[in-house]
């Protein structure tokens, strides 16, 4: 975990997606840095270099239970949570069991529901063939286009190759036990509906993983939300539009810094 103590704006936490680490959001946190926000970037459980338990059940409640326990030993009492895909998916699970930490969420690429049956199973196969050693280069390499828009994999090919890069590093038991995790989370569609705190859904249009239409269904649950369409841009929104995502993420830190919660008074 990277934190930056300076600053007097609100703590931002950044979770990464799969099969990245903490490393993707690295230029976003320079930005917010700068900006005068204390900024943790979490590496989740199995990846960069945060050790993977042998004997735990693939659960997203212990990486968000995780992620309590880390706040506290920073002295944190509550953040802006932005997760992006599995970071999302850690995200939406830290709002079910620690609602009253959340100041703000952010999430990118990732829906509010359950995954269907097939989806569920197909994470399931994934989870086995990332083991197989003789299977996982190919895997790796096939899958991984995915995670980017069209226009990025035409335009920018140096990044297409560092996320491979970076894909092929990953240890293949802690992505295979993250898609199991991912696989068996519940949907988050009624924690967000009973959350008032500012939100934002942010979506690319070129992204091949979640649909627009699952984008609107996530956004729509939230009261104090808002959907952000990223033309151009596919599932990893932090590495192919870091720009533009830094512009979100300051109009909700904004949002959140004059927020105040149903019931509240001022003096």
């Amino acid at each position: 975990m990277s934190d930056s103590k300076t600053g007097a704006g609100l703590p931002v936490v950044l979770l990464h997606a799969l099969p990245l680490d903490s490393s993707m959001w690295d230029e976003s946190a320079r930005a917010l840095r700068a900006r005068g926000h204390r900024v943790l970037t979490v590496d989740q459980r199995g990846f960069g270099g945060t050790p993977l338990p042998a004997d735990a059940v693939p659960s997203l409640d212990l990486v968000a239970d995780d992620l309590a326990r880390e706040l506290d030993r920073r002295g944190v009492d509550s953040a802006v949570v932005v997760g992006c895909s599995m970071g999302g998916y850690t995200a939406m699970s830290f709002l079910r069991r620690h609602p009253h930490r959340v100041r703000a969420l952010a999430l990118f690429a990732a829906r509010g529901t359950a995954d269907t049956p097939k989806g569920a199973a197909a994470r399931l196969r994934f989870a086995d063939l990332i083991s197989d050693d003789s299977l996982r280069a190919r895997i790796v390499t096939d899958t991984t286009p995915s995670l980017l828009g069209a226009t990025t994999r035409a335009q920018r090919p140096r990044l297409l190759a560092q996320v491979t890069a970076l894909a092929q590093t990953a240890e293949p038991h802690s992505v295979a036990w993250a898609q199991r995790a991912i696989a068996a989370r519940e949907a988050s569609l009624a924690a967000l509906s009973a959350t008032d705190v500012p939100a934002v859904v942010a979506q690319g249009e070129e992204d091949e993983l979640v649909t627009l239409d699952e984008a609107r269904e996530t956004a729509a649950a939230l009261s104090n939300g808002r959907l952000v369409t990223l033309p151009g841009v596919g599932h990893l929104a932090p590495l192919e539009a870091p720009g533009k995502t830094v512009e979100i993420l300051t109009s909700l830190l904004a949002a959140a810094q004059a927020f105040r919660p149903a019931g509240a008074t001022t003096c």
